[in-house]
């Protein structure tokens, strides 16, 4: 998975094993059942499902099962989620790259390919290792698995991060950004050409009712506004600013594609493209923070020069347009 949200989905601590049963009905006949299980309970991403059908603790008719078995009318399904082993958080020398420090919070200039907090899959080389070794405490409201994190990127997202020391920072910037003063600019560089100079998109998003691992825009999804505007068009291709007006899971991607836009590299939303440029991932970074200083109220703006990846593929941009 690509999505730090999407890994702690498989976070949720339980005291005890959770069971539940259930006879097939007639709208969920000819189903996988792997796919029948995540749309009873969303909270289980198709990839957990199958892990526990793995496991033994799915069954079909009290009988071990596949999970890309056709449900029939009638059939009873046996679902058991064991309680998941809290994990043990460890710090790590990982070299930090701090775009600003003081005793409230910390400005961090994440690399592409760093996921933020742990989770299975994710145990070490995570932003929150590296955060443990460098900081002598942080904001203990994102729990032991996301101590400090008041907002978060994608794996493949490069770019700025808050991260709060202490709790009242935590309360103060996750504050601002739900009421959508504290600002979050991002590049990005899409597939094809805006045929406007700026313009937003409104669309509320939610978890892909198939593919788990991707969101997509849904009647059901939560509010989303994403703010764009060109800076640069070249043959095929379109470099953009955009700023966030909300923070949903993959927001950006979602709704760039959804104007048939997606951003380059991003392979889960159609923007995967031959490039003589290597990418890895999708082109896209955070370059711009501002927010109000949770103790001396001073406004901090902090800003991030484009990666490498994204410089040289500007540069091949440039030299086709010529």
């Amino acid at each position: 998975m690509t999505d730090d949200d999407s890994l702690l989905e498989d976070l949720a601590l339980n005291d005890d094993s959770d069971s539940e049963a259930w006879t097939v009905e007639a709208d969920s006949v000819g189903e996988r059942l792997d796919i029948a299980i995540t749309q009873r309970l969303p909270g289980l991403t198709r990839t957990r499902v199958q892990q526990l059908v793995a496991a033994g603790q799915v069954t079909l008719n009290d009988k071990p099962t596949k999970p890309g078995i056709k449900l029939r009318a009638g059939e009873t399904v046996s679902l058991t989620i064991p309680p998941l082993q809290e994990l043990t958080v460890m710090a790590e020398n990982i070299p930090l790259s701090v775009i600003y420090e003081d005793s409230d919070l910390l400005v961090i200039n994440k690399p592409k390919g760093m996921v933020v907090h742990p989770a299975p899959g994710h145990l070490h080389g995570t932003l929150v290792n590296a955060l443990l070794y460098h900081c002598l405490d942080l904001s203990g409201i994102g729990g032991m698995i996301r101590p400090g994190i008041v907002h978060r990127l994608d794996k493949d997202t490069s770019g700025l991060l808050m991260v709060a020391k202490n709790d009242l920072a935590h309360q103060s910037l996750a504050a601002q950004i739900a009421a959508k003063t504290a600002r979050r600019m991002y590049r990005a560089i899409v597939v094809g050409s805006m045929e406007e100079d700026s313009g937003e998109v409104d669309a509320p998003i939610g978890r892909h009712p198939v593919d788990r691992q991707r969101m997509a825009i849904l009647s059901t999804g939560r509010h989303a506004k994403t703010y764009w505007r060109v800076l640069d068009r070249f043959s095929g291709y379109t470099d953009l600013a955009i700023e966030l007006g909300t923070g949903r899971t993959h927001q950006i991607r979602v709704h760039l594609a959804s104007l048939k836009r997606p951003v380059v590299g991003d392979i889960p939303y159609g923007g995967g493209v031959k490039l003589p440029v290597a990418l890895h991932g999708q082109v896209l970074h955070a370059s711009e923070l501002r927010f109000v200083h949770p103790r001396t109220q001073a406004e901090i703006i902090c800003q991030s020069p484009l990666p490498e990846e994204y410089e040289k593929l500007l540069r091949y941009l440039k030299q086709t347009r010529q």
